[in-house]
């Protein structure tokens, strides 16, 4: 089973000047933490608007910027948010490309659409249709990245003509793909995309066995790729907090998830937010007392001491899971907390579990066969040919009104220099495209 951290800049009030600055660099330090302690993976959330809960809007930049200071760990864009309004499609391809390169291609790109009205509405999106728009996008990126030139395409959320989407990525035809999930509905959905799923945390180790069980017999027997690799692979997100006291771990890791718990479900349940003034932490702390006690921790959760831990995930473990990864930086957890909760980890757990990259090959093969009968399954984009790529001219030549607007508001100077470059043009058009 691998091991992934949660990066999602949770930012608790009170706030000063230098909050922001001080959380991106202590999330940077845990990632390379994370990569000299020995987890695989390290993954960014991407939210907009979540004011204290999580304050990791711009993850291709993060991950740029963990890229350059590891070399193993992988790099989870998890998740990018993809309708259409919130990152256009060619914009997602060239980013993830990108990281991909500046990485040595360690990338892994999960996808989603958020439930959060804060969310949507922010960016004008009709909340019944996010699903449809993400899928329809997601399929269009794997394209992008994939085909040489990418021939287009017409949607219902998203149209976009012929373009060869640069750069390519290093991994081929493109990184592994991930979504979201909340439900059974969307993990068998996930199965029948052939992207792992992405599940926040099972509650015990036999619901974890009923879901793995269900999206692997839905992606033998029901698969249609949506990307033109698969990745079949369950991962869980579980609460952590890590201590040798069980104390300790009870009462500092559990009212950290508590605020995550409240924060939540504040953004996506019941909560009335007033952007720019409403307190998370104080309401937090208010409706502790009103309930007369802490705020439950949503689901199962991986806090408490070593051996507490091992036994929780040694369970996930059998039941199927391929991933876990662990919610590790909530609340008013410190840096140095987070860090010594990890160092514990890595000593005391870490070691029982087995590393061997060669136990993926027993499942891999058992699944070829179903691999193959789901690619038979999928219609195939194809790169088109170069007849069939609708010639591009520039402004100067479709469009010489707009030229001339260009050539009338530079600089004298400069206009002389770009009227010399008619010659250029002229030759240009004896050019075949």
């Amino acid at each position: 089973m691998d091991f992934g951290l949660s990066f999602a800049l949770q930012l608790p009030r009170p706030w000063t000047e230098h909050s922001e600055s001080e959380l991106f660099g202590s999330a940077l330090g845990q990632v390379e933490l994370a990569e000299e302690l020995g987890f695989d993976y390290a993954w960014v959330l991407e939210q907009h608007f979540l004011e204290e809960y999580s304050h990791s809007s711009a993850p291709e930049v993060f991950l740029a910027a963990a890229s350059q200071r590891t070399s193993r760990i992988r790099l989870g864009h998890g998740i990018a948010l993809l309708p259409p309004a919130y990152n256009q499609p060619a914009r997602v391809a060239e980013r993830i490309s990108t990281l991909d390169l500046v990485s040595g291609g360690r990338v892994d790109l999960g996808f989603g659409d958020s439930k959060s009205r804060m969310e949507l509405e922010g960016f004008s999106i009709e909340p019944a249709d996010r699903r449809e728009m993400t899928v329809e996008a997601a399929e269009q990126i794997a394209d992008m990245m994939a085909l040489e030139p990418y021939p287009g395409f017409t949607g219902r959320f998203f149209a976009m003509p012929a373009r060869n989407v640069v750069p390519k990525p290093v991994q081929k035809p493109h990184p592994p793909l991930w979504m979201a999930c909340s439900d059974d509905e969307s993990v068998r959905a996930a199965a029948r995309l052939g992207v792992g799923a992405l599940i926040h945390t099972f509650f015990d180790a036999d619901e974890a066995e009923k879901v793995v069980r269900d999206y692997y017999d839905t992606f033998r027997n029901e698969c249609v790729p949506i990307g033109r690799a698969v990745n079949p692979a369950v991962a869980t997100m579980e609460p952590f907090y890590c201590h040798r006291s069980a104390t300790v771990a009870h009462d500092r890791g559990r009212a950290a998830h508590g605020f995550f718990t409240y924060a939540a479900r504040h953004y996506y349940a019941f909560g009335r937010h007033r952007p720019g003034f409403t307190n998370l932490t104080d309401n937090f702390r208010r409706v502790e007392k009103l309930v007369g006690g802490d705020i439950p921790v949503r689901g199962g959760h991986s806090i408490g001491t070593p051996g507490a831990v091992a036994d929780r995930l040694h369970a996930l473990e059998a039941a199927g899971v391929d991933q876990v990864i662990l919610l590790h930086q909530v609340g008013d957890l410190t840096h140095e907390q987070v860090a010594d909760s990890l160092r514990l980890f890595a000593a005391d757990v870490l070691p029982g579990f087995a590393q061997d990259r060669d136990r993926l090959r027993p499942r891999q093969e058992e699944l070829a066969p179903y691999v193959r009968a789901a690619f038979e399954r999928k219609s195939w984009a194809s790169a088109p040919r170069r007849a069939e790529v609708e010639v591009c001219d520039a402004y100067g030549l479709s469009r010489p009104d707009v030229e001339m607007a260009m050539l009338e508001s530079l600089p004298p100077a400069t206009r002389e220099i770009i009227l010399d470059l008619q010659k250029l043009k002229a030759a240009a058009l004896q050019l075949d495209p």
